[in-house]
């Protein structure tokens, strides 16, 4: 696992016995810069160039989360090009993190690691539901797995959290981190942006070719998502037996 996940507590200075409450507290202004300093530091890692010729990518992976009261959910689908299933897999793990928008992947990326690990078939790119570079420090959850794992990925997000947007593009500062995407009808636009490994080019090309109507999503992030949402369910159903 990339240092930056070393449990999240090596960032905020803690003994691993008063994490217990964490989840009810929130952070300190220092602690979220602390945060913020090191995305910015990792960020300097991620490179946006095409990894391979995604032409001919043969497998995609989607990877997305639930979560019911403490717990998080998370679920991985690897699917061939023509959208077939492959695997699928889940990891449920206990929050120990906040929820702070622009630091989901301390919250998250434990159990998403966790999940995609137990992979037997490791997909050549993976799209994850939230930002990649489009994010005030260029380094969002998509970028964090990125770097984790080394694997290209997309970050699929339904809001934007920083940046402008110019006709279909979004940027930020003076770079095109992204773009804005509408993929259904009547439904509000999806924000693309490469998490890492991957050109901003490409992974708007990639979002297009591997979404199927009528669904909004990817169609790996669209069966990654339905799957948590399962478990999610199933964990519901059987408590109330």
């Amino acid at each position: 696992m990339h240092k930056a996940f070393n449990l999240v507590l090596l960032f905020l200075g803690m003994e691993k016995e008063k994490t217990e409450n964490l989840e009810e507290s929130p952070l300190s202004g220092a602690e979220l810069e602390r945060l913020a300093r090191e995305q910015k530091k990792l960020s300097k890692q991620v490179k946006l160039e095409d990894a391979f010729d995604f032409s001919l990518v043969q497998t995609l992976g989607g990877l997305c989360t639930a979560f019911l009261n403490n717990k998080i959910i998370a679920a991985a689908v690897v699917m061939d090009s023509e959208m077939k299933i492959i695997e699928q897999s889940y990891e449920i793990q206990k929050t120990i993190f906040p929820y702070v928008a622009e630091f989901r992947a301390y919250r998250e990326l434990p159990a998403m690691l966790a999940c995609y690990n137990k992979l037997e078939n490791v997909p050549d790119i993976v799209f994850i539901l939230g930002h990649g570079v489009a994010h005030p420090r260029y380094f969002g959850i998509a970028s964090h797995f990125a770097l984790a794992t080394q694997k290209p990925t997309i970050g699929i997000a339904k809001k934007l959290i920083c940046g402008e947007l110019e006709g279909d593009k979004i940027v930020l500062g003076s770079k095109v981190v992204g773009h804005v995407l509408v993929t259904k009808i009547g439904a509000k636009p999806l924000f693309v942006s490469p998490g890492g490994f991957i050109s901003v080019d490409s992974a708007l090309e990639l979002t297009k070719r591997f979404t199927r109507p009528p669904h909004k999503l990817p169609e790996p992030l669209h069966v990654a998502c339905h799957y948590s949402k399962k478990i999610r369910e199933e964990i519901m159903r059987k408590k109330n037996l």
